[in-house]
């Protein structure tokens, strides 16, 4: 089967009292009884907070720094969205169940909806947490290309969607703060920010070594800091979505990967859209360890 015509914009849909996208809360039964594997990896972020950096660079240690061995298909491909779910093209969970291990899987979902296998297999872990203005930007930016989210109306609609966790996965301080106590707890998941992996690229890669067990040379490292640099990474098609469906993510529009800066919040948020952000930040995340950085 193959997607003929535009997917309609469908509305979200609840899921255990979380806002999913539509066609994968449609599949949420399956991926609820996903089957994880002992060996398996999970990379888990809230929605545009560099999984697909993340994606590229855990890739990359598991092949050694072999760029050609990372090219051998999309990111997309080689690096299954469980919860991904789009009529015509399967889903992420099947996509999955045919990789051959050791696998590394992704999911934006919420803590309290990950597969219950996840957590009986002792599955190693990575989140990746951002800083939530750029998410709000980004993530409204990402609604305009890809149809699988409902229409997102102006920037200062979304914005308030954003705030009131009216968006697919729902609340994005609730989706941190939650991964965020369960590593505190889970000793093999491994907490990054967004930011950090900015600001100091080889650092960050050699904690994400570290935590997988994979030594690599000074050399590899290097290679692995080039590949994964933005500017590399937009041109690459493996990863920067050139190759899904127009009719599904139409970067024609603008492209997947727009900046990938830290601060791109301050080219859009008015002052008074700051002001009230930062109190209902404040109130949000009141008495939490969390911190954040919205410039680097």
């Amino acid at each position: 089967m193959a997607v003929k015509e535009p997917l309609p914009r469908l509305p979200l849909k609840l899921v255990c009292g979380c806002p999913l996208i539509q066609y994968f809360a449609e599949n949420y039964a399956q991926v609820e009884k996903f089957q994880a594997r002992p060996d398996d990896l999970l990379i888990s972020t809230y929605t545009k907070s560099g999984t697909t950096l993340l994606s590229e660079v855990t890739e990359m240690l598991y092949c050694d720094g072999d760029i050609g061995k990372c090219g051998r298909d999309t990111i997309v491909n080689r690096v299954p969205f469980i919860e991904l779910a789009i009529p015509g093209l399967g889903t992420g969970a099947e996509l999955a169940a045919q990789t051959p291990s050791p696998r590394i899987l992704k999911t934006h979902l919420p803590v309290q909806l990950l597969p219950e296998s996840f957590w009986e297999n002792n599955c190693k872990m990575i989140y990746k947490a951002r800083n939530p203005k750029d998410v709000a930007v980004s993530f409204y930016n990402f609604h305009l290309i890809s149809r699988v989210h409902p229409e997102p109306g102006t920037w200062p609609e979304f914005l308030e969607n954003f705030m009131a966790g009216n968006v697919s996965y729902g609340s994005w301080y609730s989706h941190v703060k939650d991964w965020w106590e369960k590593a505190q707890t889970y000793s093999n998941l491994l907490f990054l920010f967004y930011e950090d992996m900015l600001e100091d690229p080889r650092r960050e890669i050699c904690k994400v070594a570290k935590f997988l067990g994979k030594d690599q040379s000074a050399e590899v490292l290097e290679k692995i800091v080039h590949h994964t640099s933005f500017k590399q990474m937009k041109v690459n098609s493996k990863v920067n979505y050139d190759g899904v469906h127009p009719l599904i993510v139409d970067n024609n529009i603008a492209p997947f990967m727009r900046k990938g800066i830290v601060g791109d919040w301050k080219n859009n948020f008015t002052v008074a859209q700051n002001e009230k952000f930062d109190e209902e930040f404040e109130r949000q995340m009141l008495g939490t360890t969390l911190r954040f950085r919205t410039s680097i």
